[in-house]
């Protein structure tokens, strides 16, 4: 097939069209044509429109915004540039609306001091502590090495004939590589996971929560934590106007959960911890703000951060339990983010899983409230931020919209397989009598 070029139109070919309709001509590709010589055209002509008595007139008094144009302008040494196309004013206004303080510009200002400190410039300080994000290594803490073991091992399976590393390990980056596809670490895997660490998810919060079932089905690995909330979030937002979906979040809060939400045009219904009593829940203040959010929107999920960031607040077995009533009275889908599960210091503080209490709690909560929540490999002992590694675990959704979640999750095609392998690990580390247990105990130990 011929190539087709298109022919514009100017002020001096107009005049030759009939009055009131505008015409390209197309050149080639257009089939038999008088004369059987020179270039061929196809006309293709619009509908009449209304015309001033100049057809060059005509068409120029359209803006160039209608025309789907870029303005032109005069750039500095007097030619006409074009505009661009994507502009400040052109652009997603959600996006525009995203405020992320973690990254902000507070932080940029602090890479400003770095490079002006490490350029020798004098200032009253020594170094920049980054206290904006919670990135254990970045702040000096080193590495576990069993971990970093078998991710070498993955990456480099050649290294599996050097003596230097432990069976466990060899053993552990065996089972991952023989999951991925052609044996490597570099193949895309499934949407939703490798299968064997989805597996191995799920015994781990079997044992974590002394033996309530976990459906390995049930299991997503996502892109870090943050990974699994917006996309649930994306599930959730639907509605216009006062019918527009609201989630409510704890105030202070991690600005994930505000940016999400601003981009996604959703409504954010703020809950207030009281700090009086070391920044407790109280379902009396949930009460308000849902109620409040009732005149102006459609309240759908309730976000709760347990162990809390940034307030540090571990929650009750009891309060836990108030809030799955709270959810399920009020119809709201429970998202439990608990990426800080093994972060709990305080004399007389336990963590609960969500999971765990809505199942002791009985069929009645068990079998009705709908629960999301999500576990990293960024936070706790391993602070591995850069692998991307998490999960999350969906209960009591909807098989149809489990489908369109998987759908959802597919677009992406996988979370990074490094950071599913070292997932693996985190829920599955050595074990007693393996060789490298003792160190790891030792180094875990030091780290909590």
């Amino acid at each position: 097939m011929s190539a087709t070029r298109v022919q514009l139109l100017s002020p001096r070919t107009l005049p030759l069209l009939s009055p009131g309709r505008v015409t390209l001509f197309l050149q080639g590709g257009g089939g038999p044509h008088r004369g059987g010589v020179g270039p061929r055209f196809r006309s293709l002509t619009s509908p009449p429109v209304s015309c001033s008595s100049s057809p060059g007139r005509a068409l120029s008094s359209l803006s160039t915004t209608r025309r789907g144009l870029p303005k032109e302008k005069m750039s500095e040494n007097g030619m006409m540039s074009r505009a661009k196309v994507l502009t400040i004013d052109t652009m997603n206004p959600t996006v525009k609306k995203v405020e992320y303080a973690v990254r902000g510009p507070i932080v940029q200002r602090a890479v400003e001091l770095e490079r002006e400190l490490s350029e020798g410039m004098k200032k009253p300080f020594a170094e920049v502590i980054k206290a904006n994000i919670g990135d254990a290594h970045a702040m000096g803490q080193q590495p576990i090495t069993f971990f970093r073991q078998v991710l070498a091992l993955c990456s480099y399976p050649e290294l599996l004939s050097d003596s230097t590393f432990p069976e466990d390990a060899k053993s552990r980056a065996c089972r991952i590589l023989n999951s991925c596809g052609g044996n490597s670490m570099g193949a895309y895997s499934a949407s939703q996971g490798i299968e064997s660490v989805r597996q191995d998810v799920a015994r781990y919060i079997e044992r974590r929560d002394g033996g309530v079932p976990c459906d390995p089905d049930n299991i997503y690995l996502t892109t870090g934590a943050s990974d699994g909330i917006v996309t649930m979030l994306k599930l959730l937002v639907c509605g216009e106007g006062a019918m527009r979906a609201g989630v409510m979040i704890s105030i202070p809060q991690y600005p994930l959960y505000s940016a999400a939400l601003a981009e996604l045009s959703a409504v954010q219904i703020n809950y207030y911890l009281n700090e009086e009593k070391c920044w407790s829940l109280d379902i009396s203040e949930l009460q308000r703000a849902l109620d409040e959010a009732r005149l102006y929107c459609n309240p759908r999920a309730l976000c709760i951060i347990n162990p809390g960031n940034p307030t540090g607040q571990v929650q009750s077995r009891e309060c836990i339990e108030d809030v799955i009533r709270f959810a399920a009275k009020e119809r709201l889908f429970l998202m439990a983010d608990e990426v800080y599960q093994d972060n709990v210091y305080a004399e007389g503080c336990q963590f609960h899983s969500f999971k765990k209490v809505l199942f002791e709690m009985g069929p009645e909560y068990s079998e009705t409230v709908e629960l999301a929540s999500f576990h990293s490999t960024s936070k706790c002992y391993m602070g591995e931020c850069g692998f991307r590694g998490g999960y999350m675990e969906i209960i009591n959704m909807d098989d149809d919209v489990k489908a369109q979640l998987t759908k959802l999750l597919s677009v992406r095609l996988c979370p990074p397989v490094p950071g599913q392998a070292l997932m693996d690990l985190v829920v599955n580390p050595p074990q007693p009598g393996e060789p490298s247990y003792e160190h790891f105990i030792k180094v875990n130990t030091k780290l909590t």
